[in-house]
């Protein structure tokens, strides 16, 4: 269906076939579509939720100007857009009777839908989080190193992993995008969470990483127990797991902080990673 310039589908085939060169252009702004395009390609269009994503591309003269995807029941998440963009959307959005509960994107971008929303629609909008994106320079690992080491979670850590994806989604309030059971599975199957253990091979903390797609793999889910915290378990694993996928050819390794905890984006830096761009969430109510 075409709307002006923008083109809506469910069909994730015809979304890459439209979008998928303009996402691979600038693969560090767009880590959040790759990655949850990738996902849905390889683990289906339920894995989110039940109900079936959502796609949109803007077309100008012949190019992609840009796109946004949704999960239900997750967020709107949009690539960069002008005011007038942004207005445009909402407006044919809330046309359709489309009521997203919130939208994730660029902080310029989110706050210009946001503000169209709430025009088109009435509804009350809050922000719920700031975000900073990071890139990886070069990689510093923090020292000294907390004893022990690090270790890939393997199937006999499923329980732990499910239980501290379950806690490291209530700790950033953000919610559970993934189900813990699949996001365990997923990471388990593909060897993307690190531990790092004691010397008597217990874990005290993990980082997660999203699969290599467009040459970029982003550190996600890390997380320590908050007994265990201020000892240095986070940056070690962090840093290990940068290494890691620096060494499989990562050309671009990135992660995202919460611009409300300083302690987290101080550690990013101190191993390595330089802001992108910021980035904001918005609850609509």
């Amino acid at each position: 269906m075409r709307t002006d310039d923008w083109y809506f589908t469910q069909d994730l085939d015809d979304f890459l076939a439209r979008a998928g060169s303009f996402l691979r252009s600038q693969p560090a702004l767009h880590t959040v579509p790759l990655t949850v395009t990738e996902t849905l390609r390889t683990r289906g269009a339920h894995v989110y939720g039940a109900g079936l994503p959502e796609f949109g591309v803007l077309e100008r003269d012949g190019a992609v100007r840009a796109s946004f995807f949704r999960t239900p029941p997750h967020w709107l998440n949009l690539t960069a857009l002008t005011p007038e963009e942004a207005d445009t959307l909402a407006a044919r959005l809330a046309a359709l009777g489309q009521r997203p509960p919130g939208v994730n994107a660029d902080r310029d971008t989110a706050a210009a839908f946001t503000e169209a929303w709430q025009r088109h629609t009435g509804a009350t909008a809050t922000l719920r989080q700031r975000q900073r994106l990071y890139r990886l320079g070069a990689l510093t690992a923090p020292g000294p190193a907390p004893p022990g080491g690090p270790r890939i979670a393997v199937e006999a850590d499923r329980a732990l992993l499910v239980r501290w994806h379950t806690e490291f989604s209530a700790a950033i309030g953000m919610g559970t995008v993934h189900e813990a059971d699949e996001w365990a599975d997923t990471r388990i199957e593909q060897g993307g969470v690190t531990f790092w253990e004691t010397p008597d091979g217990t874990p005290v903390a993990m980082a997660g990483v999203t699969p290599r797609i467009a040459g970029q793999i982003r550190v996600a889910s890390v997380y320590t127990p908050p007994h265990l915290r201020g000892r240095g378990y986070a940056g070690a694993a962090t840093a290990e797991i940068s290494r890691t996928a620096l060494v499989s050819g990562a050309q671009e390794v990135l992660l995202f902080t919460d611009l409300a905890n300083p302690t987290s984006n101080g550690l990013y830096q101190r191993i390595g990673y330089r802001p992108v761009a910021d980035f904001a969430v918005y609850d609509f109510g």
